[in-house]
């Protein structure tokens, strides 16, 4: 309780709804992430594999593990957010990433790497996703895909910061500060606003979701009123809405993490300099998020089936097209058409569960989605890196992951709100 005073008292005094606090420092946490994101880590592949002469499936593997470790946990935790909120998920969640991270600089072996990067994956694709969009659910119902796509838009802009944070970085020294500075960034940026402001939901402040009180105030235009499910855990994996969210998971988020992380070492085998590809790295991380911000401001306008959709066409074109790359113009082509399908999967996957589940038990039901999730990235990069080092190339891991975002597609089609059980 005594956690809670700092926000009730500022709530009090707040002119506007304390929700847009709360998305605030989900966008904190939000951009910290993206410290253990494979896409700063592909910028450390080449320098990494060139010192210790490790593969690129090794490598690969780390993120795999972690992903194994988060599909272990998640179920556990989500519960819990459910019953405390993501105050305290969140600011472990940024310990954890910022401090192993760092000291990933240090490392000499590749059992360090792995027992360093496995936590802070870990961290990365279990607790801070149940967090952030844990947060945002509980807060927002009308405006959840304008909060949500808001919240993509900063964890986007921190997926373009942090790659070129540690390539910045290793050119003015080496690999080891790039760890050092993407470390400091998570901890810095992260850490403070959660601990201080961050609350379970708005009914603990005496609010209601998406404005200040039950009662309009005046200025303060009321949004549409929703009917909101109310599924148990129980309940939702008994309709077949979960497991068709649940198929098309595990086909989209190979290709999102596979492709992620291999993007960076692709375009450098095929000519182009590590400045070219650290800069598509951005590109694509820079329209992920103009990405979100556009699925957000559809909103309500266009249902979640059709966007889904749209994710995975976006994501498979955006595959086909990074094959036969040939200069920089073309890698920033294929990054931006694959950073759609991103943003729109990071922005419009947590709403469709939300959506279809409800808030009362959001954590528990997406903390089982979430294994699914996890362990779907976990494949991507072990998949993608054993391709290319069975091939010499990445073609034939680039068209497996092709295949499967547009067999993503297929399964979205599929897809209904469940009926009430």
């Amino acid at each position: 309780m005594a956690a809670n005073r700092l926000p009730a008292a500022l709530s009090d005094r707040l002119p506007f709804f304390y929700g847009w606090v709360v998305l605030a420092c989900a966008c904190c946490a939000g951009f910290a992430r993206q410290g253990s994101a494979v896409a700063t880590l592909s910028i450390f592949i080449e320098p990494m594999s060139n010192d210790f002469g490790w593969s690129r499936t090794a490598l690969s593997g780390a993120v795999s593990l972690g992903g194994v470790l988060a599909a272990v946990v998640a179920p556990l935790i989500g519960p819990l957010l459910d019953r405390h909120g993501a105050r305290m998920m969140l600011c472990g969640a940024v310990l954890l990433t910022g401090v192993s991270v760092a000291l990933l600089s240090t490392i000499e072996s590749l059992l360090a790497f792995y027992l360093l990067f496995c936590v802070a994956r870990m961290s990365f694709a279990g607790p801070f996703d149940l967090g952030i969009y844990g947060a945002l659910n509980n807060w927002f119902v009308a405006r959840r895909a304008f909060a949500t796509s808001i919240a993509t838009l900063v964890q986007m802009l921190g997926l373009g910061a942090m790659p070129l944070i540690a390539h910045f970085a290793i050119v003015q020294d080496d690999w080891r500060a790039g760890w050092l500075a993407v470390g400091a960034t998570v901890l810095i940026v992260g850490f403070v606003p959660n601990w201080l402001l961050m609350v379970r939901r708005p009914e603990d402040l005496g609010l209601v979701p998406d404005r200040r009180a039950v009662a309009t105030a005046a200025g303060d235009p009321e949004p549409p009123a929703l009917v909101e499910p109310v599924f148990t855990r129980a309940q939702a994996l008994r309709t077949p809405t979960f497991w068709l969210l649940s198929l098309f998971t595990l086909l989209v988020y190979p290709v999102q993490a596979g492709v992620s992380l291999h993007q960076a070492p692709h375009l450098i085998e095929l000519g182009l300099s590590t400045t070219v590809a650290a800069t598509t790295v951005s590109t694509f991380s820079l329209m992920s998020a103009g990405a979100g911000l556009a699925f957000g401001a559809l909103g309500r306008r266009v249902t979640v089936r059709a966007t889904l959709v749209l994710i995975g066409l976006c994501q498979g074109i955006g595959a086909v097209v990074m094959i036969s790359i040939a200069s920089a113009a073309q890698a920033y082509v294929a990054a931006a058409i694959f950073g759609i399908g991103i943003g729109g999967l990071i922005t419009m996957l947590p709403i469709a569960w939300a959506d279809y589940f409800g808030r009362r038990s959001f954590g528990a039901i997406r903390g089982v989605a979430l294994s699914v999730q996890v362990v779907a990235q976990a494949a991507g990069p072990v998949l993608s890196g054993a391709l290319r080092d069975w091939t010499d190339d990445y073609t034939l891991s680039l068209e497996v992951l092709a295949a499967l975002a547009f067999a993503g597609a297929g399964v979205a089609l599929l897809t209904r709100a469940p009926r009430s059980i």
